[in-house]
């Protein structure tokens, strides 16, 4: 790609509310009802606080931290720090304690935002643990949080976000010229952000993120062409996880509406109302969504789940024309519009009938429901990239798709197969600058000449396509020499069965592989009340003859297209699904395999003692 066209986030952000000033920046839900505000009114919201931050003493690149749910006001903490030369630590509102500590702690924070109260007192419990930090600002009024602020004065610890914005404009207009001033000392290789990943296997690392790393980004994107100003996206994901971040940061480049609502259990409820041209999920949200679709088809009897059946059949014989290039039969056209308009439509319009379509990441989308939901009419758009790479590095297009895959490198990505053992590796501005206060780690992660080492295993097709095959560090060593990548077989047995919520597959050292299965907790609860027994759980349920031979049914499915030593030979149904606040699922819902096979080692253990070993 060219040159960058802006030094910073902060130039960037200012070119689009004086370019733009009238148009929708945001909306978002309040208790009197939706909001929507102008990117004019977002710049002098952010002018505000950005300018209470610097009254404040805090110098540039000092750590500003955020520690809340995905709502506009994290939008404008950000993009205040960002303004006011500083960079920001990201703390998803679901770590735990220990890791908040550790964040804070290892960033050297001077300030946090916080969402409300409970999480206020989270950090101050820790405070005598973090003399770094100055000041809690809190978004939600409550609590402690005092709603005056003397900028000169250390107390109150705790104060509003509101304070914190009424100070900041006393300020400015005290100090004319001087947050414009800092604005435009920031350059492109100063920090913006320090993002932590999600620790699947230890201590979160801080990923240091340029300015000019999250401006590639959004030049990135708007080169792409994939959206536009006329769309409008709903943003729900974790805006602490560099995938949200990297598509609030297109909004700016390209000027996009942007619907922020992070409640997931009102998404259906919020496409419905809002009516976005494209939404960005993580895969467990495409299951949600098939699952409760098919759930209401279900209640129409036999007849509607025939109708459901055969529209997503013939969906499908059209979805694989399109992707071959050829012309469907026109009596399969007449017979998919006919069905598609009695009962699949209605999919589309509960998703607000003006989706363009879905951009799915953060994890591996089986290709199988990414089928299933070309064949209702919603495309389903795979990307890939890591927090290191800034997010965004390899997607589908809407033009040129292929299921299976992760899609092709966005402008400017360099991409690569490492022939001594078929890892992954990027190179592109977007690059993060290093791991937070560990060289080492830095230099086995970046080659000298600048690629980035993914830990992922992949292959790239005669087209460019890029296809994920599995985690370096996760490929497991059977007892017998055979290697078993447990990735493919886990996404396989989610797409094989409604029922399975997770899948985990163990075998390393051992003579076969094992899967341990969560199931779906809306699953539960269906058969639950459909048998009326309302208190029944995952437990009991599972304990079902009918429910297990529904799974083996599902294992010998994925079994059938694989070789020998890699087909799972037992199962076991977990008593519960895994949680985040158990240390199983990473907070943007990764499975931390090391930590769910040390929970259930003695089942795991067990296995090989009552099943006779394979050769």
């Amino acid at each position: 790609m060219a040159s960058a066209s802006f030094r910073s986030v902060a130039e960037m952000f200012l070119h689009r509310v004086s370019s733009t000033p009238d148009s929708e920046a945001f909306t978002f839900p309040t208790d009197q009802g939706w909001r929507t505000i102008t990117w004019e009114e977002t710049g002098a919201r952010v002018a505000a606080l950005a300018a209470g931050l610097l009254g404040l003493g805090l110098q540039a690149e000092q750590r500003g931290a955020i520690l809340c749910s995905t709502r506009v006001e994290w939008i404008l903490a950000d993009l205040a720090i960002l303004r006011a030369g500083m960079a920001t630590t990201t703390i998803h509102p679901q770590c735990t304690d220990a890791e908040c500590e550790h964040i804070l702690g290892d960033s050297e924070s001077r300030v946090v935002f916080t969402e409300n109260a409970e999480q206020t007192a989270r950090i101050e419990a820790m405070r005598g643990r973090l003399p770094w930090l100055r000041r809690v600002i809190q978004i939600q009024p409550g609590g402690e949080a005092s709603h005056d602020l003397d900028l000169g004065s250390p107390r109150p610890f705790v104060v509003t976000m509101a304070a914190l914005d009424e100070a900041g404009r006393a300020w400015e207009s005290a100090h004319p010229g001087e947050l414009s001033a800092r604005s435009a000392a920031v350059q492109p290789e100063h920090l913006a952000t320090l993002m932590y990943t999600s620790g699947t296997t230890g201590v979160p690392k801080g990923v240091e993120l340029t300015h000019d790393a999250w401006v590639y980004e959004g030049e990135a994107m708007d080169a792409l062409g994939l959206m536009t100003p006329a769309d409008r996206q709903l943003l729900f994901l974790p805006l602490a996880h560099s995938f949200a971040k990297a598509l609030q940061v297109a909004s700016i480049r390209i000027g996009i509406s942007t619907v922020v609502d992070g409640r997931h259990e009102e998404l259906v409820r919020t496409m419905s109302l809002t009516r976005p041209t494209f939404v960005a999920a993580v895969p467990r949200v495409f299951e949600k969504l098939l699952a409760g679709m098919e759930a209401r088809v279900d209640q129409r009897g036999a007849p509607g789940r025939w109708a459901w059946r055969r529209s997503l059949a013939l969906g499908g014989e059209l979805s694989r024309a399109r992707q071959e290039g050829r012309r469907p039969g026109r009596g399969t056209m007449l017979r998919h519009a006919l069905l598609d308009r009695l009962i699949v439509s209605r999919f589309r319009q509960a998703l607000g009938g003006r989706l363009r379509f879905f951009i799915s990441g953060a994890a591996p989308l089986s290709r199988e429901l990414a089928e299933l939901f070309h064949a209702a009419g919603v495309l389903v758009l795979e990307g890939y990239g890591l927090t290191e790479s800034s997010a965004a590095s390899v997607v589908n297009r809407p033009e040129r798709f292929r299921f299976g895959t992760v899609g092709l490198p966005l402008p400017g990505v360099e991409l690569r197969i490492d022939p001594a053992d078929g890892e992954i590796l990027l190179r592109s501005r977007g690059l993060m600058r290093g791991y937070h206060g560990l060289p080492e780690d830095t230099a086995a992660a970046l080659t000298p000449d600048g690629w980035l080492r993914t830990g992922d295993i992949g292959t790239i097709d005669g087209d460019g396509f890029l296809t994920i095959t599995d985690r370096k560090k996760e490929l497991i060593k059977t007892s017998g020499g055979k290697f078993v990548a447990p990735r493919p077989i886990e996404d396989g047995l989610r797409a094989a069965s409604p029922w399975i919520a997770e899948a985990l597959v163990h075998g390393e050292s051992r003579a076969f592989v094992v899967a341990l299965l969560a199931l779906d907790p809306g699953q539960v609860k269906r058969w639950a009340q459909e048998h009326h027994r309302p208190a029944a759980d995952a437990a009991e349920v599972g304990a079902e003859p009918e429910v297990i031979a529904e799974l083996q049914a599902a294992v010998d499915r994925v079994n059938s297209k694989r070789a020998a030593h890699e087909q799972v030979r037992a199962f076991a149904i977990l008593p519960r699904g895994l949680t985040v606040e158990e240390g199983e699922l990473t907070p943007t819902m990764k499975m931390k395999r090391r930590a769910v096979e040390e929970r259930y080692r003695e089942l795991l253990d067990g296995f090989y003692l009552s099943v006779a070993d394979a050769p």
